[in-house]
């Protein structure tokens, strides 16, 4: 597939998924001031997992002792950025409620990704 462009606010970027189901690998270009620009050079930036509440994912996130780098929750959007030295990037947890749109997009017909349960003690 051929990337998307795509905005959020001030930021415009471009963003394509490997094809063929998961684990999918996420290529962003992004614009300077935004979470995904690589001002830098390319580099691998994060793992993202779909989650059952990212809020509560978050959070116990933070209490883990990964901070929150940036999160789309106060702007609407249901994901989160925390910094994970331990790896050398980010985790991201997205709200597994966008799962459905995502699957239509970048895999028609594919199978249903298991998420993180934040219920689960």
């Amino acid at each position: 597939m051929s990337p998307s462009p795509t905005g959020w606010g001030a930021w415009d970027y471009r963003i394509v998924f490997t094809a063929g189901g998961a684990p999918f690998i996420e290529l962003i270009e992004g614009a300077p001031g935004s979470p995904w620009h690589a001002e830098d050079g390319a580099r691998f930036d994060h793992i993202g997992f779909w989650s059952s509440d990212v809020r509560e994912g978050s959070r116990r996130l933070e209490r883990e002792g990964f901070p929150v780098d940036f999160s789309g929750c106060p702007h609407g959007r249901p994901f989160a950025y925390h910094q994970m030295d331990s790896i050398g990037a980010r985790v991201e947890l997205v709200d597994a409620s966008r799962q459905e749109s995502f699957l239509q997009a970048w895999n028609p017909g594919g199978a249903p990704m298991p998420a993180i349960d934040e219920t689960a003690g």
